[in-house]
């Protein structure tokens, strides 16, 4: 199989993962507030947790899960219950060496929980598996591709906004300042909550998500 059929998965595992959303913004806030190093065991987890949503929506846990609405709410519900409490920690929050309502970064089993808890999340992941299937051929192989492919560009994408929340936290210089950032990165990471409910779990055939 040549590398130009794999060319419309990269796009679209770029793509996923480095369009602003929930997980970009808690790695650009981590950065700033905890530095890169630090947020290592977040972004880990947030590319783990994706990889292995791609990898078992291709083997079809994914359509499993897509297939009882019940489940499907009880997951959105508990999901934006949590990242509304981050949200308001973070909204809270004055520079890091003041303020200890964001006591330390989320840690790596956190980051996981928050990409499985979203049905949006599992529908792009199962399209995914649906629109590259024809890279494989059977479904471990298929699995093993999509879980690389969205791990990779997951760490690759989160430690750019990582890296530009590390910048942020050197041109800060007032509390004022800090306080400002932490209301929008607040603000923002509860405007990617909305998505969520908005677009009721459907697989996308053209392939078409992004991560958070």
């Amino acid at each position: 199989m040549s590398v130009t059929e794999f060319l419309p998965l990269v796009l679209f595992v770029i793509v996923s993962t480095a369009t602003p959303g929930g997980a970009t913004t808690l790695a650009t806030a981590s950065g700033a507030h905890f530095g890169y190093r630090r947020s290592v065991p977040f972004m880990c987890g947030i590319a783990v947790g994706l990889a292995t949503m791609a990898a078992s929506a291709a083997a079809g846990l994914g359509s499993v899960i897509l297939a009882f609405p019940s489940l499907q709410l009880a997951m959105k519900l508990i999901g934006s219950l949590y990242l509304l409490w981050l949200a308001w920690k973070m909204a809270r929050s004055g520079p890091p060496h003041l303020h200890l309502s964001i006591a330390k970064p989320t840690s790596f089993p956190g980051a996981v929980w928050l990409v499985w808890h979203n049905p949006k999340g599992w529908a792009m992941a199962l399209g995914a598996a649906a629109s590259f299937a024809s890279l494989a051929d059977e479904p471990f192989h298929l699995a093993l591709i999509l879980g690389i492919s969205f791990g990779a560009a997951a760490i690759l994408s989160l430690s750019l906004w990582c890296a530009a929340g590390v910048l942020l936290s050197r041109l800060l210089r007032t509390d004022a300042q800090w306080h400002a950032l932490n209301a929008l990165l607040g603000a923002l990471l509860v405007i990617s909550i909305i998505p969520m409910w908005l677009e009721y779990a459907q697989p996308p055939i053209s392939g078409s998500g992004h991560l958070g």
